[in-house]
Order: C-alpha cells, then structure tokens, then sequence
C-alpha cells in the first residue's frame, strides 16, 4: 500500500468520515462501514483533503484542461481542489453545475469557466455512476471531452452486475477512473492497526468485502 493511500484512509478514520459499525447501503446491504464525505466540514480538513486530490492527480498523469465538479459535494471538491494545484503550480480553471437551469442573470446550467477542452471529473464516490453519466452528457453537449474521473474512495463492490460502479464507468465510457484510496486500502490500515478499536473491524470489513467485492485495482 502506497504512503499516500495509506495516509489518507489514517486522515479519513480521524476525521470520522470512515466510520465502523452496521450501516445499510443503497441497495439494501449491511455494511461494516460508511464513508461520509460531507463530514470534511471545516476549513482544515476540506485544505488536507484538496491537498490528496491535488497528489493524486498529479501522479496519475491524467491530461487534463479543466475541473469539473457535479452539484452537490463535488462542487467543494473542485473548488478545493482547483485551490491546491494552483497553490503546486498548476493554475486551471474550474466549473460546477445547478441542478435546475437558471433563467436570469447569465443563466444556463454551467457556473465558472465555459467547458473546453479535456475535462477532469472531481467527486467523492461513484455508487450507481449517475453522477458521472449526468457530467459526461454536460462536457459533451458543451463540445468539450472527459478527460477522466477522481474520487476519493472506490469501495470495490458490485452493482446489480459483476461489475463495480467504477468499473461499469471506464468501461462505458472509456475514460480512466482514479481513487485516492480504495476499500483495499482501508483493509490493509485496518490489518496494520495497533488499536484494538479499529483492528476488530477488519474481519468484518474484510467479509464484506468477500461477500460484495470485486478485485478492482490495488
């Protein structure tokens, strides 16, 4: 497990915005975790967490123009993290979408910079991807391209399919899909915890993972 993985799941398990214990999903599963990126809520945590985006971008050598950041979370998320790379030397524009178009003022869908150009997907996690697909169908009609998408957890797990949601994504799409940290990576922190606190959950975590999970990527 990478230092910078293995950071960030440490950060997120502070933080509480991975917590332990019995929570059920969407699609009716009870799982032995959750991951709640609403709860970056204060200025700190929300500049650390731009910080792992902004390295994760940078070491996945992605091309890309411009951030891209879906209504509601990912719109911190790229503002964030549009923040962080100019603060490593990468100034780029960014833009977020309403939810319903506004009919006055400068109107439309689209706030901050026009989309052009190869456009870079920020969001927190992809569960049934129809985020993605409402982002893409923007970028596109805007004449612009999807350059790919990051997230800062890919849980591994199945949808209705074989496949995960991140997966039904590159697959669909063709574009690469990038995680901070996966479900992998909590396992291995999980593994390696000298807390008896954290430690009990790994069985559990790692059942789950057995029972719902796909081999994804390391």
């Amino acid at each position: 497990m990478s230092g910078l993985r293995q950071e960030f799941i440490r950060f997120c398990i502070a933080a509480k915005v991975i917590t332990f214990g019995e929570f059920k999903t969407k699609a009716g599963r009870l799982s032995p975790y959750f991951f709640n990126a609403g709860s970056f809520d204060h200025g700190a945590a929300l500049g650390r967490l731009a910080e792992f985006y902004a390295r994760t971008i940078v070491a996945s050598g992605v091309p890309f123009d411009m951030l891209f950041g879906p209504a509601y979370k990912g719109i911190a998320l790229a503002a964030a993290t549009a923040v962080e790379l100019a603060r490593l030397g990468r100034d780029v524009p960014f833009a977020y979408n309403r939810k319903e178009a506004k009919d006055h003022g400068e109107g439309g869908m689209i706030v901050g910079r026009p989309l052009a150009g190869r456009v870079l997907v920020i969001d927190d996690v992809i569960s049934a991807g129809t985020s993605v697909r409402e982002s893409v169908r923007l970028i596109r009609d805007a004449g612009a391209t999807a350059a790919g998408v990051v997230i800062a957890l890919d849980r591994m797990e199945r949808g209705s399919g074989e496949l995960s949601a991140v997966e039904e994504v590159n697959r669909m799409y063709g574009i690469p899909v990038v995680s901070i940290a996966s479900l992998a990576d909590v396992l291995g922190v999980l593994g390696e915890s000298a807390d008896p606190a954290l430690l009990q959950f790994h069985e559990a975590v790692a059942a789950y993972r057995r029972a719902y999970g796909t081999s994804g990527r390391p």
